[in-house]
């Protein structure tokens, strides 16, 4: 159908493992915007219950829109986390180095909210710059998508401060990256 159409890409909502209970009381967060895991598939998106499930299905799709002349473009979420402002839960990079992976304000007791989502990931930071670069390589090489789209880019431009860089060694690493040559980079 997407092939009669004169479809020749599709861009999914973050696929991401993210959290589904962010929502207001009574409603479930479908949208994919509150990332835990730069790594894997949403396991709710499987219709298999084994842990390779979602790996395989996800797998499968890509490989069936490519074989319909589709590419597959993910919209990517690495400007904030799930874990959120001072008073979020405490699901991964809090815990592991609070002050690595998030802008903090200058007290260092809260998170500097660039997004408008409690938090601002420290994109610029080396340990979260080859995170990034590793959830990249990773979808592009094991999951074979064909780009992505960057959620609220202009946060992967800031410093540890906050400030604008002139030149983010982040982007500079996805535009440079050999595996990532021939990926469609779209900024939002």
């Amino acid at each position: 159908y997407l092939k009669d159409l004169g479809i020749t890409a599709v861009e999914l909502l973050p696929v991401f493992q993210f959290d589904s209970q962010y929502a207001p009381a009574g409603h479930v967060n479908y949208w994919g915007y509150q990332p835990v895991s730069f790594f894997a598939p949403h396991n709710a998106y499987s219709s298999r219950n084994e842990p390779l499930g979602v790996l395989d299905e996800f797998r499968d799709m890509v490989k069936a829109l490519h074989r319909a002349g589709i590419e597959v473009i993910l919209d990517v979420v690495f400007n904030h986390t799930t874990e959120g402002g001072h008073e979020g839960p405490t699901l991964s990079y809090r815990g592991l180095a609070n002050d690595f992976y998030y802008i903090l304000e200058k007290e260092k007791s809260r998170y500097a909210d660039y997004t408008g989502c409690g938090n601002t990931l420290n994109a610029n930071q080396p340990i979260v710059r080859r995170l990034i670069q590793d959830s990249l390589r990773y979808w592009v090489t094991q999951m074979h998508v064909d780009g992505f789209r960057f959620d609220l880019a202009s946060i992967l431009s800031r410093d540890e401060s906050g400030h604008p860089l002139p030149n983010p060694p982040v982007l500079w690493d996805s535009e440079s990256d050999p595996l990532l040559a021939g990926t469609k980079l779209i900024a939002e």
